[in-house]
């Protein structure tokens, strides 16, 4: 019996190909399609029958792929999600293994280790790629820097063009307090000024400007 695959991504012409290389391989078959997260939940509750595996595209408008995983996990658990994106970088690696992905594969993968990766997520339940590994998720999670949620607040706002004062009365917040946020994110992004705090925050996707 063949393996159920659901693919959403909202480059068509990459939808239907990767569809009709699944659909002629011996041991998977596309069960459904969609262009964006909110098309899959239109149309996931009327199929005959759910996907085995999930193909997710990270960056996809009206619902990102990110949303669509955590959503899937949540209503669909048995569904295997597998990430696919173009972009390698850390951050929408472990975004999209938090929001329950069991697999990262890159859209430049060969068919043959496509394949590979799709075997591994069906018979393991998971499937360790290179982009995917856990002594580079390992590293990345040692450099997260970890802020407490007014910390994210401050910073936030320390990055427009109010004053200190100005924040702390938005917070309803002590300047005193908001001096102790300042040293200790000054402290955490090894910076020394509110310009370097800001373009850390920045650089780190802390914040968004």
């Amino acid at each position: 019996m063949k393996i159920k695959v659901g693919i959403v991504d909202d480059h068509q012409l990459f939808l239907r190909s990767l569809s009709l290389m699944l659909n002629s391989s011996r041991n998977y078959k596309v069960v459904i399609e969609a262009t964006n997260g909110q098309h899959l939940k239109d149309k996931i509750y009327a199929i005959p029958e759910l996907p085995d595996i999930m193909l997710i595209d990270v960056s996809m408008p009206v619902m990102d792929g990110q949303s669509t995983a955590a959503w899937m996990n949540r209503d669909f658990p048995s569904i295997k999600l597998v990430a696919l994106s173009m972009n390698d970088k850390d951050i929408f690696v472990i975004n999209m293994i938090k929001a329950g992905c069991c697999a990262y594969l890159l859209k430049d993968i060969s068919p043959k280790d496509f394949e590979t990766a799709l075997d591994d997520v069906s018979t393991k339940g998971f499937h360790n790629s290179d982009v995917c590994n856990a002594r580079r998720l390992m590293k990345y999670e040692e450099g997260v820097v970890k802020l407490t949620e007014n910390e994210k607040k401050f910073l936030q706002y320390a990055c427009t063009d109010m004053t200190y004062k100005e924040i702390a009365n938005l917070m309803f917040l002590s300047e005193r307090t908001i001096d102790g946020y300042r040293a200790s994110i000054f402290q955490k992004l090894n910076v020394e000024t509110r310009v370097g705090m800001a373009m850390e925050a920045v650089r780190r996707e802390l914040v968004r400007i």
